[in-house]
């Protein structure tokens, strides 16, 4: 089965889209690089380089719909799921510049029935530090997303439900619902529906002409169809859901070029006032506007970025002031191989090592997963709080099993070394003297063998 799969992943290979001005030691070391991951079917898309306000690197890479033989290229549009906020974000700051929004105002004028409206600030929403209770880890978010929603159904979902924090102290996890309830006030300061309103307040004054809000009302001609990874290297059509459920936090689509033109306006034109730029670039706090912002070590500067994830898609943009150097990866793949990916190309944009992909070339064999399965605790740290994850194995197959009932698989790179498919962290095994697996090593975490592996 893993051979007729990797042929079938080989033979779906890649297409190349634009490509002018690119230099060819550089063009073929990206190249080299994302190969693997599209060989083994963990990147679908386009990617996009620019340097100094040039483009030194734009391929398509894959299909934009396997059934139907259409490749992706430099035109395919692509979900960016929680990308989404930095537009709302603009949109917002519009109607700060326009005198009709304050960001220190109250948001009790505009939603009463939330929670302590009246100590939560348009700046705590757009902070991500309201301490408003998320959408997302609702018990019937996915029956949210199977069913048309507006920005006042969605928050109406949490109305009436006790705050996580006091507003303004703290960053705890990404707010959905604080988006959600941005998108609403958007929508009773304009009169627009909240896509029509970021069509006018960002997407037209800044440009991007194949951009926009997903609100189930369009038919999409130029967008990619989402897979979802499948066992260690297949993938398959992913869930369908009404992108509607996720206004305001992760219903933008986009192309590379109309991403790469966003950032390049947003940092470096004049369609927003100096003061709305300023607290776009602030780096005071970690995370705001739809950004992740602060000093990055392995570039040795300031940088701006965020990565998206929603069904059947994945999105990644990077922006490197110092250097002026722009990435965006966009994938119809549901994986976070693009946050790895997009990092390394600025890397290989700017003449730094990286770490090509390991991939092997042929299945693992059957001793190579012996005495890997089992139960591993891991402490109150973990991405999942004192979770026990389960690693089975399927046949030629290993998956994690976590408590939440998600199942990773794992993609083999040598004995004892792997990679989480699902969230792309790298996964080894430490043995003890009798050869049996005593600890999971997750990224930076480990869970102790608890009962004993066994297989």
């Amino acid at each position: 089965m893993y051979r007729k799969i990797l042929l079938v992943i080989v033979l779906s290979g890649l297409s190349s889209g634009s490509n002018s001005g690119q230099s060819k030691s550089s063009s073929a070391s990206i190249d080299s690089y994302i190969e693997p991951y599209v060989r083994t079917g963990n990147f679908s898309g386009v990617v996009l380089v620019e340097k100094n306000g040039k483009t030194v690197f734009h391929r398509a890479y894959g299909f934009a719909d396997r059934e139907k033989g259409i490749r992706n290229n430099d035109k395919t549009q692509f979900h960016i799921a929680s990308i989404s906020m930095q537009f709302t974000a603009a949109a917002v700051l519009r109607l700060v510049d326009q005198g009709v929004l304050r960001l220190d105002e109250y948001v009790g004028e505009y939603c009463p029935g939330i929670s302590s409206a009246d100590k939560i600030t348009i700046r705590d929403l757009l902070l991500e530090r309201s301490g408003l209770p998320d959408i997302n880890a609702l018990p019937d978010y996915d029956e949210v997303l199977q069913h048309h929603q507006t920005a006042a159904s969605l928050v109406a979902k949490i109305q009436g439900k006790p705050l996580q924090f006091e507003p303004g102290t703290k960053f705890v996890h990404e707010e959905h619902s604080a988006y959600n309830l941005l998108a609403l006030i958007v929508e009773k300061k304009t009169g627009m529906p909240f896509a029509k309103a970021i069509e006018r307040l960002v997407f037209e004054p800044f440009g991007l002409t194949h951009s926009g809000m997903d609100d189930d009302s369009a038919e999409l001609l130029q967008m990619a169809k989402g897979y979802a990874p499948e066992g260690t290297y297949d993938v398959k059509p992913a869930k369908a859901i009404h992108w509607s459920g996720k206004t305001g936090n992760a219903s933008a689509f986009t192309t590379a070029s109309d991403a790469a033109l966003w950032v390049g306006e947003l940092f470096r034109g004049e369609t927003l006032k100096a003061n709305s730029r300023e607290a776009v670039l602030d780096t005071s706090t970690r995370v705001g506007y739809g950004w992740m912002r602060g000093k990055n070590e392995r570039f040795g500067a300031t940088a701006y970025s965020m990565n998206g994830r929603a069904p059947g898609f994945a999105s990644f943009v990077l922006y490197l002031p110092g250097s002026e150097t722009t990435v965006v990866v966009l994938s119809n793949i549901y994986s976070s191989a693009t946050t790895v990916v997009g990092y390394d190309m600025a890397a290989i944009a700017l003449g730094l090592s990286y770490e090509p992909l390991p991939l092997p070339m042929h299945a693992p064999r059957a001793e190579e997963l012996t005495n890997v399965t089992g139960g591993f605790q891991f402490g109150a740290d973990f991405y999942q709080p004192n979770a026990k994850v389960i690693v089975k194995r399927e046949g030629e197959e290993l998956f994690l099993y976590w408590p939440s009932g998600d199942r990773s698989a794992l993609i083999p790179l040598e004995r004892d070394h792997f990679v989480d498919r699902s969230y792309w962290e790298r996964v080894s095994i430490e043995r003890d003297e009798t050869g049996r697996a005593a600890v999971l090593v997750y990224g930076q975490f480990q869970g102790r063998a608890s009962p004993p592996a066994q297989d």
